[in-house]
């Protein structure tokens, strides 16, 4: 009768012993979860696009064009737009730049053509474009986008689901208007040059 009461504590010691080394086992590996998976940063960031006529800044959708706004991001970032300029404007439709080709005045005939180097997938989604929205400029190809961009000056909405809208001025309309309605010549080119000296990516604090 000792004995079986001896192997019944026994037993009952050793099941507590696994089942505390199992919890302790379960609450390490919670932790270590815990510690492996960095936090989240919720910080937003803006561009703010210097032009020779003042300075735009634009918030980003990220929400429903991820991969677009980070490519505009990274190109902006490594100074890919600064020193290019606005080689296309429209009143009432908008303006565009983006092509590095701009840097050169004596590559004006291929202003239009230039890219990174590389094209993205379209990201077509439910924004509408309106004045001040930012989008993709592309080719009759939906998936070639680069890094050409226009800022919407009218609500050409008809552009909708076929182009990449990713952001929106927070400031700088009246720049965008100065620039909308600068007198130009064929093929919707300004008669000054429209420059773009930088691109800045800030958090959205900071610009306010």
């Amino acid at each position: 009768m000792k004995k079986f009461w001896f192997s019944c504590v026994m037993v009952l010691s050793l099941g507590l012993a696994i089942a505390f080394g199992q919890a302790d086992k379960k609450e390490g590996e919670k932790k270590d979860d815990k510690e492996a998976k960095p936090a989240k940063s919720d910080a937003k960031e803006v561009a703010v696009i210097k032009t020779t006529e003042g300075e735009m800044v634009v918030e980003f959708w990220p929400e429903v064009a991820p991969k677009t706004v980070e490519n505009f991001k990274t190109l902006a970032k490594k100074g890919f737009y600064d020193g290019t300029c606005f080689h296309r404007v429209i009143k009432g439709f908008m303006i565009q730049g983006g092509d590095p080709l701009t840097k050169d005045p004596s590559k004006e005939d291929h202003w239009g053509e230039g890219g990174p180097g590389y094209q993205i997938k379209a990201e077509f989604n439910d924004r509408s474009h309106v004045r001040g929205v930012i989008s993709m400029a592309r080719s009759s190809d939906p998936d070639s986008a680069g890094s050409q961009f226009f800022i919407c000056h009218g609500n050409p909405t008809s552009l909708d689901h076929k182009y990449t809208a990713f952001g929106k001025l927070l400031k700088g309309d009246d720049v965008l208007e100065k620039i909308a309605t600068t007198k130009t010549h064929p093929p919707d080119r300004p008669d000054k040059r429209i420059g773009i000296e930088s691109v800045k990516i800030l958090p959205a604090d900071s610009a306010k």
